[in-house]
């Protein structure tokens, strides 16, 4: 919920940007972040201890020598986080935020790809300075997205709220978060990330700050139609058990038609009228098999993320940080 405004005098900003085969866009993404933290730094918004973390997930092309390259430059305002391989944009994130909160005060969290309105920084940061632990940068419009996108993306929104999960509509992972805020985050230690379901349960003052989203600058989009499918089941899964109570509904109202069907079988039996069906036989043995395949890959998705939780195993593992002059370190979560 919303909550009341106050100035609040300590502002070092970090900015993490999780990188993944990113160097065709990162000099061009590097160059205005560099135009925008000066300007935020000249006007006295944000300190001038204030950098841009740029985390490599385990990019296999020039990213890293790059974002090496832009700390050797300037390292006074740029950073950068190396992953020992490559953990998913989810993760890459965590280890971004996890690193920046020892010298942050407030962290910003966008891609690389400049499709996130870097202006809208200004307001995230004046609903910092008004007592807000978490800003939402939120969508005003889906205009450049192909229909079946928007329609995509807006039905994943609308299932996640119905299915109970508290997620901000239209906001992907483009928000600010207080210190205090994401050491909040650090207590959630789940194996199955999905940041926009988490942040809202760490509760705190929030808001939201809108912008639009352009097109991606250069490079091709990490996220194709079946990792897309495949990131929206894992946040449903990861929230609700209502695909489960579903499948428990479907299998009371299979139960009562097969218990009206052997009631037909009889009566037909007893009436002389006991031809069986070819058609109606096979329907029924294929429905009933799909049902049940279903449920079993719905439980099987549950089961799956039990396992992967119990084994504990570290969601990221750091293999080298560029922070500040003649600083290197390495570490896991």
């Amino acid at each position: 919920m919303k909550g009341d405004e106050g100035m609040r005098s300590n502002h070092t900003l970090y900015v993490v940007i999780p990188c993944y085969k990113e160097e065709e866009v990162l000099p061009e993404t590097a160059r205005r972040m560099r135009e925008k933290m000066r300007a935020l730094m000249d006007a006295g918004r944000i300190s001038p201890a204030s950098r841009v973390m740029f985390v490599n997930d385990g990019s296999k092309d020039r990213t890293w020598e790059i974002i090496a390259e832009l700390h050797r430059q300037a390292p006074d305002l740029f950073s950068g986080v190396n992953l020992s391989r490559n953990r998913g944009h989810q993760n890459a994130l965590l280890a971004g935020l996890m690193t920046a909160v020892n010298d942050a005060d407030m962290i910003i969290s966008m891609d690389a790809d400049l499709q996130d309105d870097i202006n809208a920084m200004d307001g995230m940061i004046d609903a910092y300075h008004n007592g807000y632990d978490v800003v939402y940068g939120v969508r005003s419009s889906r205009t450049t997205d192909t229909f079946f996108k928007r329609f995509t993306a807006e039905g994943f929104y609308k299932l996640m709220k119905a299915l109970g999960v508290d997620i901000v509509f239209n906001h992907a992972d483009y928000r600010l978060m207080s210190k205090r805020a994401v050491e909040g985050l650090a207590e959630f230690r789940e194996v199955n990330l999905f940041l926009r379901g988490i942040v809202p349960q760490i509760g705190y003052r929030w808001t939201t700050v809108e912008y639009a989203r352009a097109e991606r600058f250069a490079g091709e989009s990490k996220y194709p139609l079946k990792k897309m499918l495949a990131f929206a089941f894992d946040g449903i899964t990861s929230f609700s058990v209502k695909p489960m109570r579903l499948i428990l509904n479907v299998g009371a109202v299979v139960f009562i038609v097969s218990l009206f069907m052997l009631l037909y079988a009889f009566i037909s039996k007893l009436t002389g009228h006991a031809n069986a069906g070819w058609t109606s036989l096979m329907g029924s043995i294929w429905l009933i098999g799909g049902i049940q395949l279903l449920a079993l890959g719905v439980v099987g998705e549950y089961i799956g993320k039990i396992y992967a939780e119990t084994k504990q195993r570290p969601r990221f593992i750091i293999e080298e940080v560029l922070n500040k002059p003649g600083e290197k370190d390495a570490g896991n979560p």
